[in-house]
């Protein structure tokens, strides 16, 4: 608009000065110079305008954008690493009973595992209970003795939650897991016991446990018969949630 009212102007200088003769040539050059200016100094405006909305649109938008995004991610990768826990599954089993539960539990909750061997494997002559000079027996009638474990040892580092497992003889823990909790430490990690047995309840088993390991959270543990289901396994361990 503004544009164009200095054409007008200039067109009716023009005019306006043809009577003048020699002048006529000399309005015509200022007239057109007013114009170029006109128009150049407009044209230096508009990229002017260009210029900062291209800054606008291509800097703080996008960067804002890219640094909300990048802490998001961070905070999930610090959530993440907190929640992050595995979970192992410990057990010893003389007769496979045991054993059965643990692969069990370590299916339903995708566990690791680790079998607590005994350096000197036990026959069935030692597992007798009802002869008093049977290696069972001695063991159990000894709260002190703590039989070699044959197997390599297990690192407990980033595992949060263990469940340890063991056959109940003589209403108690076998010797062999003293042996193990005292080796190891437990601390910031959840121990929840779990046992088979024909009869016989967990009793004080898990507390012995616990007592022994001296470190660790040991929660309530729970006994199962030799052939128990996987929904009854199950439906334990999302009680324990």
């Amino acid at each position: 608009m503004k544009k164009m009212t200095f054409i007008i102007a200039a067109v009716l200088l023009v005019f306006g000065l043809a009577a003048c003769g020699n002048s006529e040539e000399q309005a015509i050059n200022d007239a057109t110079q007013t114009i170029q200016t006109e128009s150049s100094q407009e044209t230096v405006n508009l990229n002017d305008t260009e210029e900062v909305v291209d800054q606008t649109e291509n800097s703080d938008p996008i960067s804002n954008t890219q640094n909300v995004t990048e802490k998001a991610v961070s905070l999930e990768e610090i959530s993440n690493t907190q929640q992050d826990g595995r979970t192992l599954v410990v057990y010893f089993s003389a007769t496979g009973n045991t054993k059965g539960v643990a692969e069990k539990i370590a299916g339903i909750t995708g566990a690791d595992t680790y079998e607590i061997k005994a350096e000197q494997e036990y026959t069935d002559a030692d597992l007798k209970w009802n002869d008093s000079d049977s290696r069972s027996t001695k063991e159990q009638n000894d709260s002190s003795i703590r039989p070699e474990i044959g197997s390599d040892a297990v690192s407990l580092d980033g595992y949060s939650r263990i469940y340890i497992g063991y056959p109940i003889w003589w209403g108690e823990e076998p010797r062999i897991m003293d042996t193990f909790v005292e080796s190891y430490s437990f601390d910031g990690i959840t121990m929840i016991p779990f046992c088979t047995s024909g009869s016989s309840e967990i009793g004080r088993s898990g507390q012995n446990l616990a007592d022994n390991a001296g470190s660790g959270i040991w929660i309530d543990g729970k006994r199962f018969g030799a052939g128990a289901s996987e929904d009854e396994i199950r439906a334990w361990i999302e009680s324990l949630q």
